[in-house]
């Protein structure tokens, strides 16, 4: 017998959740909330708010998607996917959908827009630059089920 965890008959909800209708308009609305909260800080330059808001983007980004393993909701016992970090989950591990390249060029674009709003500032730059070569690197096809170093094996 299997169990359905999902409401709509899906086996595991959480591959699917990120293509539902409505999810880009509502990650990017969520994205501008934390960067104007981060601008309406006293004290806190347009540059600090900017990248401020990419390296929390970056750092949320890789700990959701690529440290966190299984999906919360199915059981340990019937959950083969609890090897599987999200980002591997997504789409059923399908590379190349929208959904993969949507959460692929936000972290590219927010570096450029970083970019641009900090005047490319050498601090800055570096700091913005290794988050996002830290944050794009897993998701590369090449990387689907890799465990570099073995960090997230088990």
């Amino acid at each position: 017998m299997t169990s359905i965890a999902g409401g709509h008959g899906e086996t595991n909800p959480n591959s699917s959740w990120l293509s539902a209708r409505g999810f880009w308009l509502a990650y990017f609305l969520g994205l501008l909330f934390v960067h104007l909260l981060l601008l309406s800080v006293p004290f806190v330059t347009i540059s600090v708010a900017w990248t401020a808001t990419n390296l929390l983007h970056n750092v949320a980004h890789l700990y959701f998607l690529h440290i966190i393993k299984g999906a919360p909701w199915l059981s340990i016992e019937n959950d083969g996917s609890r090897q599987w970090t999200h980002w591997e989950q997504i789409d059923d591990g399908v590379q190349l959908t929208p959904t993969r390249k949507f959460l692929t060029a936000v972290p590219i674009v927010l570096f450029l827009l970083t970019c641009l709003y900090t005047r490319n500032s050498t601090e800055h730059f570096i700091a913005n630059f290794i988050s996002l070569v830290v944050v794009t690197l897993p998701k590369l096809p090449q990387f689907h089920g890799v465990r570099l170093f073995n960090i997230n094996k088990y």
